[in-house]
């Protein structure tokens, strides 16, 4: 059966994405203790003791729906520090979203998350001919919701009550995308951030 989003390695200078796999297990935990990101609770990042489950469920989402997971590498110090996935595919429709999207606290705030979309949306747009690319978060993070609208991508509007949170708080999400037709100018800008 042929994919649409076959496995593939995207690579940088900052960062380097690979197929996850579950010999990625005690390196990703280890970059979610960076941080105690599981804590947050308006996200979902696995627990050191929920790393194997996190990575079995990335590649079950890879085998029946079509995603694809990615470990995110740094490539000065070759450690992973986070995770990514292509995943929503509708390839009938030329759309997927990017998301399940976090990092060490450590590599935050660094060129490697704005590399990072510049290699997974270069890849949907120019490889996979995609016509919209979404992004999603929880309303109350504030932080994923700026480094969204950094990207270039714009606000589509707010699911209410999308979803319930794994402490039982319903969630609102916030959808972003970026359309076939604006690729050229955030393209643009990301260069130009990376350069800077």
């Amino acid at each position: 059966m042929s994919r649409w989003i076959e496995p593939v390695t995207l690579e940088g200078e900052h960062v380097k994405l690979v197929p996850l796999s579950l010999e990625h297990e005690p390196a990703l935990s280890a970059a979610a203790r960076d941080g105690e990101l599981w804590k947050l609770w308006y996200t979902f990042v696995p627990s050191p003791e929920e790393t194997r489950a996190y990575i079995e469920t990335a590649l079950d989402m890879r085998d029946r729906l079509g995603a694809h997971p990615f470990a995110v590498i740094d490539t000065k110090t070759g450690d992973i520090v986070g995770s990514t996935r292509f995943f929503a595919a509708e390839p009938a429709h030329r759309r997927l979203e990017i998301g399940h999207t976090w990092y060490a606290k450590r590599v935050q705030k660094s060129p490697l998350n704005t590399e990072a979309k510049l290699l997974l949306l270069t890849h949907a747009f120019d490889k996979l001919g995609c016509i919209a690319v979404e992004f999603r978060t929880h309303f109350m993070n504030h932080a994923s919701r700026t480094a969204i609208a950094r990207l270039g991508a714009k606000q589509d509007g707010i699911l209410r009550n999308n979803g319930i949170g794994r402490n039982g708080v319903y969630r609102d999400t916030v959808v972003f995308s970026i359309i076939e037709s604006e690729w050229p100018a955030v393209r643009a800008n990301l260069n130009f951030r990376l350069d800077r």
